[in-house]
């Protein structure tokens, strides 16, 4: 696989994600919504970087089961159910990524939402990458 992550000069710089991510391989891996469950299916951790950290690793383990690596990703997507807070925290969110994931960034968005599917879910991750 290649990847080509693209940061035109003429946007902002980006900060913990890329504009564009550029892929050649053979797999596509869709990767479902992640929250921060336990393997009981029970929500794990008070505050949004608990979550966020349970949240990514979770993804991350669905991914590296499917034959990927964290630098496989091309696009996530954020959603968490208060924007302000996740904005408060990015600079610890940012460790917890780079602790879990590394540096190659993929296409990111944050989205705002009112509730996820389990009430005491404050972040989800979904997304793909291109495997080789």
């Amino acid at each position: 696989m290649t990847t080509e992550r693209v940061n035109p000069s003429e946007l902002s710089p980006p900060t913990g994600f890329s504009h564009a991510v550029v892929t050649a391989g053979s797999r596509v891996v869709f990767l479902a919504g992640q929250t921060a469950l336990d393997t009981d299916g029970k929500v794990t951790g008070a505050t949004l970087p608990e979550q966020f950290e349970k949240a990514l690793g979770n993804l991350l383990t669905a991914l590296r089961a499917a034959g990927g690596t964290p630098a496989d990703l091309a696009r996530v997507t954020v959603y968490t159910t208060d924007v302000a807070d996740y904005r408060a925290r990015a600079g610890r969110l940012g460790r917890i990524w780079r602790d879990l994931a590394g540096r190659d960034y993929p296409a990111m968005a944050v989205v705002g939402v009112v509730r996820l599917w389990d009430e005491q879910a404050l972040v989800e991750l979904d997304g793909f990458a291109v495997l080789p």
